[in-house]
């Protein structure tokens, strides 16, 4: 089930966003996620509007959009994998806006194809100066 992001999600969202950003990017070191884990909680979540997929209680996914345009985050747990967590949450925001960006590694080839899968189209490639990786600008539009 999908649902508005409420306040006591934050310690399982943020388990959850270290655990997957740490596995979707191996290619970057973990200590550059846990150094951006404060301004994740302190910054981008506040500022975001997000929403969670649970289940049975538990938290298993995310999505968070910033400025009514940007997709932030989308995190699924590693175990609902290809169980379409993902393509459900990227759908309730597409329901919701009519046009999303978001920014994705080129090197994260999984989340490459799923976002081509979804309908995003890359608008321009980047070289993040933070992780010395190259970033691609995706983008949807209804």
């Amino acid at each position: 089930m999908i649902r508005p992001y409420r306040d006591p999600d934050l310690e399982p969202l943020m388990q959850l966003w270290l655990k997957s950003t740490t596995l979707a990017h191996p290619f970057i070191r973990e200590g550059y996620w846990r150094e951006s884990a404060s301004a994740v909680r302190e910054i981008y979540i506040p500022q975001s509007q997000t929403w969670v997929y649970e289940e049975q209680g538990n938290l298993i996914g995310f999505i968070s959009v910033l400025e009514a345009r940007f997709i932030g985050a989308l995190f699924v747990e590693q175990a609902y994998y290809g169980k379409q967590i993902g393509t459900a949450l990227i759908q309730h925001v597409q329901a919701q806006y009519p046009l999303l960006s978001l920014e994705v590694y080129q090197q994260n080839t999984r989340a490459c194809r799923f976002y081509h899968k979804q309908g995003f189209v890359i608008v321009e490639e980047n070289l993040n100066q933070d992780t010395q990786a190259t970033a691609l600008i995706m983008q949807w539009t209804k």
